[in-house]
């Protein structure tokens, strides 16, 4: 079966072509970083409006990359939430649309699901059952993935997700804007161990996370530095290292307890943060002692893309999942564990 995916959830378009039985044939990504960069983040309005601008045009490129004709469809997947309600219409009516004029299915897709999935595009994924780390700019969660559509949740960030709260302290830092990228290769210059950050909610039991209270100690940091006239480039590099240990750390920490919570050995981590190295560094440690296993996504498919909504919607499509009537309602709030389960169980082993 032939899937269109299209991602549409924020700031970056992306349109892919999934298949069954070859596995990805095409992708395309646009991203709007230039965009949004003099305002120092997303601008929904603009945002939506730059879907409309390069939806059809990336449709085109995918389908001419991969040589196949859109009259050989199977069905359209599209992310239906969460995310800015703008981004997820241009994308729904494109893919509705579409989908109605060739006589075909069009799934609305989970983002985070999408996310979730993306390990499953590797040549070697991960088997069920694991445990997800999802960690990006709008979520970080715990999940006990047991099969695909059968997910619990661990544990969350009850406050900053952690890609919110390294975007925020790039901007203290007045690094511009994608600010976690920038700040996660200022830290490769910091001086390690030079101060001490908190490790929030460590000390106590339970899965969930916090990194407020970590944005608040770093800004009082930098406001010390400040007042002594050394906030020079160097300590701004030692102030990103200690930060970034803190959440690394953190996360590892959180890792571990949700891995001896459930028993299991394996960890798949996706997001936009998956992509850090220093966090995928001191997991593979952890897996490594543990005499487990963990994946994380391609580097490509760590931030939004369509790959994952084309594969996510693939799998449902196989499962059965037909095309709802009336359309679901996008959502700019979806829990992950809200989600139907698939029923075939082929598709879980």
């Amino acid at each position: 079966m032939l899937v269109l995916g299209i991602e549409t959830s924020c700031d970056e378009t992306g349109v892919a072509l999934y298949d069954t039985e070859q596995g990805l044939l095409a992708d395309a990504l646009y991203s709007q970083v230039e965009l949004h960069a003099e305002f120092g983040g997303v601008v929904p309005e603009l945002a939506s409006r730059d879907h409309l601008r390069k939806l059809v045009p990336l449709v085109h490129q995918v389908m001419q990359q991969a040589q196949r004709p859109l009259s050989d469809l199977n069905a359209i997947a599209y992310t239906a939430g969460p995310g800015l309600i703008g981004a997820l219409m241009t994308g729904s009516c494109m893919a509705r649309a579409l989908a109605l004029a060739l006589g075909i299915p069009a799934l609305a897709v989970h983002h985070m699901e999408g996310h979730l999935l993306a390990p499953l595009l590797d040549k070697a994924p991960p088997a069920f059952p694991f445990v997800a780390l999802l960690v990006s700019g709008g979520h970080t969660q715990l999940i006990q993935v047991e099969a695909i559509g059968r997910y619990q949740l661990l544990g969350e960030s009850v406050d900053d997700a952690a890609g919110e709260a390294f975007d925020k302290t790039a901007k203290l830092l007045q690094l511009g804007y994608p600010g976690g990228p920038r700040l996660a290769a200022l830290a490769q210059q910091g001086t390690p161990h030079r101060f001490a950050f908190p490790r929030p909610m460590t000390n106590r039991p339970g899965l969930d996370l916090s990194f407020s209270g970590l944005k608040t100690h770093t800004l009082t940091c930098i406001r010390e530095l400040e007042a002594a006239n050394t906030l020079d480039e160097q300590a701004k590099a030692d102030v990103a290292w200690a930060f970034q240990d803190a959440v690394v750390d953190t996360l590892t920490i959180k890792c571990k307890r949700a891995l001896k919570h459930t028993g299991y050995t394996r960890l798949v981590v996706a997001g936009g943060v998956s992509a850090n190295l220093a966090l995928r560094q001191r997991l593979d440690q952890l897996l490594q002692g543990m005499g487990g296993e963990v994946f994380y996504p391609a580097l490509a498919y760590c931030t939004d893309n369509g790959a994952m909504i084309a594969l996510a919607g693939a799998l449902r499509l196989a499962a059965g999942e037909q095309d709802a009537s009336p359309p679901p309602a996008l959502r700019p709030r979806w829990p992950l564990v809200e989600l139907n389960p698939l029923a075939t169980s082929s598709l879980t082993s």
